[in-house]
């Protein structure tokens, strides 16, 4: 079975590793040049980790990462709100794995046969019959398969001819984020929580920590030129070290600034023989970090969807059938999380605090688990990847 995949990110390409394995020609159409991830970490949390081990793929991708992490929460003053330890949050958890997302995309890239990998595909359109889709690029160019996947994120253009042109919900936050050298190591990994914004810290594997901010803004909203890293320094003057040190760290041109966005849940993202995967079939703000984590989970019940199905449209229902559930929960979780942590007023900061500090961290650790503490593959499942 030809399946055309039709975006080269993270999702896309572990799509096609999890469709190979599965006995499938998968083949890929990404519209840029060069695959590129540049200037983030990203944290795979065990969820992830096990979709990659079902590949083959998990021991490389720990061999990347730094182990034995720690989570928290803290307020601007650095006084704790809530602290898992490291032993605590993999023994509950399972693995977690950080490192730079484009160590992350190469290791993906590897994977896969050079042959399987079209660049310079831009995607304008498809065209779908009883017996095959066929997909149209700018230029002029096709290519038709059996099944096609949209893999193309946040502004899907397949999505939009599935279910029409939908604009993404701005989330009234934007972020901030880089990977900068420091010392000394260790840092404990977590979150700062202010009134209208926030400040991350993920320590990474060779002496890296990946951080990030967040802030309420008016969308579309930028800084002037050459005043990135001046404007994020007044914004988290007098917050607890090392956020000013990691922040000043950073070169003024790596620091990253993107609007946040989701999209209200799908009810569907199949039809027919099409259907969507990761940020195209649902994105998600990062507060959760899970939105790579989705796309991985996706690419391997896909996989495992496909190669029994009698016709391709029964294993793509049956493909929405078992994932729109779970996404559609991590979405508006994800939501009400981060507009909770983005309140600005004194009175409900104050008040998110004090409950944050009294939840019992058996709770919390309880309710992270059916995130986190999930395996996207039965037993039977995981042997049809070979």
């Amino acid at each position: 079975m030809r399946v055309l995949i039709i975006g080269g990110g993270i999702g896309g390409l572990t799509a096609a590793i999890a469709l190979r394995k599965a006995g499938l020609d998968p083949q890929v159409y990404e519209r840029a040049s060069a695959l590129r991830e540049v200037g983030a970490g990203i944290g795979l949390m065990a969820n992830a980790v096990q979709a990659l081990d079902a590949l083959g793929l998990g021991g490389a991708i720990r061999a990347l990462s730094l182990a034995g992490m720690q989570g928290g929460l803290r307020n601007s003053k650095g006084e704790a709100l809530m602290e898992v330890p490291a032993d605590e949050f993999s023994r509950q958890f399972g693995a977690m794995a950080v490192m730079h997302r484009a160590a992350l995309l190469s290791a993906l890239e590897s994977e896969l046969d050079a042959a399987r990998l079209h660049l310079n595909h831009e995607f304008v359109r498809f065209d779908q019959e009883d017996h095959g889709v066929t997909a149209h690029f700018n230029g002029g160019g096709a290519q038709r398969g059996e099944v096609l996947i949209g893999a193309d994120g946040l502004r899907s253009a397949v999505r939009a001819q599935l279910f029409g042109a939908r604009a993404p919900r701005y989330a009234g936050y934007t972020a901030w984020r880089a990977v900068v050298p420091f010392e000394p190591l260790p840092l404990v990994t977590g979150e700062t929580w202010g009134r209208g914004r926030r400040f991350g810290i993920v320590p990474m594997a060779g002496g890296r920590v990946y951080w990030f901010a967040t802030a309420n803004a008016r969308e579309g909203e930028r800084d002037p030129a050459g005043q990135t890293k001046s404007n994020l320094l007044r914004s988290f003057l007098g917050w607890h070290r090392p956020i000013e040190a990691l922040i000043e760290a950073a070169d003024e041109s790596s620091i990253l600034r993107n609007d946040i966005y989701d999209l209200d849940p799908l009810t569907a993202w199949t039809q027919g023989r099409v259907t969507l995967l990761g940020d195209a079939a649902h994105p998600m703000t990062p507060n959760l970090g899970q939105g790579a984590c989705q796309a991985m989970e996706d690419a391997v019940v896909l996989a495992v969807c496909l190669k029994p199905a009698a016709r391709p449209e029964n294993g793509l229902a049956e493909y929405q059938r078992r994932r729109i559930p779970r996404t559609r929960a991590i979405v508006l979780q994800s939501r009400r999380f981060g507009q909770i942590a983005q309140w600005q007023s004194p009175f409900l900061c104050g008040l998110r605090d004090r409950a944050v500090r009294m939840t019992p961290r058996a709770l919390a650790v309880r309710s992270l688990k059916d995130l986190v503490a999930y395996h996207p593959l039965s037993p039977g499942d995981r042997s049809l990847l070979g």
